[in-house]
């Protein structure tokens, strides 16, 4: 089941908008410290690079994606994760939107 809520969060307000507004995301900080993008990608297929591995977590729709040098899409929809190495880049394609959150480290 996918996360439905995180409790004792900060929250940064400023929304990060990137690819002409068709990612959308805030960063938010656990009590513990653990740092989290919550956000939605429109329909479209993107390119994103990566600095610390991530885990892409669907929260509602679905989407597929193709890591650094894979030739394969892979579907991944609510309830699922997928991982992406640190220092990488990763393509994802949705045809409706994609609620994520992003476990960074």
């Amino acid at each position: 089941m996918p996360t439905q809520t995180i409790d004792g969060v900060s929250i940064n307000t400023q929304a990060n908008v990137f690819f002409d507004g068709k990612c959308i995301s805030h960063a938010i900080t656990t009590a513990n410290g653990t740092k989290l993008s919550v956000g939605v990608i429109l329909p479209a297929t993107l390119t994103f690079n990566t600095g610390a591995p991530e885990v892409m977590e669907c929260v509602a729709g679905a989407c597929e994606y193709k890591l650094d040098g894979s030739h394969d899409w892979v579907s991944s929809k609510a309830g699922e994760k997928f991982s992406v190495p640190g220092n990488s880049k990763f393509d994802i394609r949705v045809t409706a939107p994609y609620h994520y959150i992003c476990h960074f480290g």
